[in-house]
């Protein structure tokens, strides 16, 4: 079967990143599929129009004209109200959704009759979430770097270097979470000269991390006792806890923040899902901060968006065979054939068959094998 399958530009703010690459078109334009691409969506990554009429592509379309005729909408990031308007009863988006903390998306969806499959709910045989992972790198190494300038004292942090100076105690960086983000975010911390702690509740993390970086990281099981007393003295707090599809745990209460030092900074990589701190709230890479108790927030719901190009290539990467295989065989099929790409469908045919999701926002939960008449 052929499909029609649209590539949008993205609305959010300062999001450069874009659904697919020339060379992931060209591999559905040879299957025998038509991708329209609109005009300049690939421009912030720094590809061209051009590149994607030469693999085939049709180009230069406006945004209504893809979503009113696509099949299938390859995306980044969430729909923006304006998009979810022009979203239709059987069409298949395929971006991240991060339904858990957004009921007026979720109903949108719903409502609307689509079909979203959301890239942070794909797994693999292992458990891991294979489309997350990539920009969890991103994300995780990038927050060292966002939390040093966040440090500085004119944006109101405490004015200290991560790595310190000889006669000067490096900054102390706590990482809540020792998964991807967090592994990748204690690599750049280390390598930048902070002194690094990484909490988290699985000892094979902790041991993990352990056997990686030696004993220049230190690791420490989290509690609510050690988060506390860790993130009270820390310069810089990076948060990267994950529960797959559900809301994050908010594991930094408001008074913790209260007793923070003055001009530290949280770098709150969990903002997607709602953040892991109660004074946590979405920003944008416009106005990326803000101050609570004097505890400058970094709060970007897209922190991979500001390096496109590197982010867009290494998404790409990961999500061409699902791609290929819902261009192929279409959503049913395709869902059916491959349980992994089953769990990222998050609703289906004004259902929500995510049960995070579905409980996050306390509505009807129905299997996917269900909604899909598996």
């Amino acid at each position: 079967m052929a499909m029609l399958v649209g590539v949008p530009k993205e609305t959010k703010d300062h999001e450069y990143r874009v659904g697919l690459v020339p060379s992931t078109v060209r591999e559905l334009v040879v299957r025998g599929h038509t991708v329209m691409v609109e005009k300049d969506a690939g421009l912030g990554a720094g590809l061209a129009d051009a590149e994607y009429a030469a693999a085939g592509a049709q180009t230069g379309l406006s945004a209504a004209s893809v979503f009113e005729r696509a099949e299938l909408v390859v995306k980044i990031k969430e729909p923006l109200a304006p998009e979810r308007a022009m979203l239709r009863a059987g069409q298949i988006l395929f971006t991240y959704l991060h339904l858990a903390p957004d009921l007026a998306q979720t109903e949108a969806l719903v409502a609307c009759g689509v079909t979203a499959i959301a890239y942070e709910t794909v797994t693999n045989a292992q458990g891991a979430l294979p489309l997350l992972a990539p920009m969890s790198e991103v994300a995780g190494r990038m927050a060292p770097h966002v939390g040093a300038r966040c440090l500085e004292k004119s944006v109101g942090g405490r004015g200290v270097l991560l790595a310190g100076v000889p006669g000067v105690p490096p900054a102390d960086v706590v990482i809540l979470g020792g998964g991807v983000a967090g592994g990748n975010a204690a690599l750049i911390a280390l390598g930048m000269g902070a002194g690094v702690t990484v909490l988290d509740r699985n000892p094979d993390a902790l041991r993990r991390l352990a056997t990686q970086f030696g004993t220049r990281l230190r690791t420490v099981m989290s509690t609510r006792e050690t988060v506390e007393t860790l993130v009270r003295r820390a310069d810089l707090v990076i948060s990267s806890v994950l529960v797959p599809g559900a809301a994050a745990p908010r594991l930094i209460g408001a008074d913790t923040v209260k007793a923070m030092k003055s001009g530290a900074v949280i770098v709150d990589i969990a903002i997607d899902q709602g953040g892991s701190a109660e004074t946590s709230r979405p920003t944008s890479h416009s106005q990326p901060t803000y101050i609570v108790d004097d505890v400058v927030h970094y709060c970007v719901t897209n922190m991979p968006g500001a390096l496109a190009r590197t982010s867009t290539f290494a998404l790409n990467n990961m999500t061409l065979p699902f791609v290929l295989a819902l261009a192929d065989h279409g959503v049913r099929r395709a869902l059916g054939r491959d349980a992994h790409l089953r769990n990222g469908l998050n609703v289906h045919e004004g259902k929500v068959t995510h049960k995070a999701v579905a409980d996050a926002h306390r509505m009807a939960f129905v299997r996917a094998e269900a909604a899909l008449r598996l």
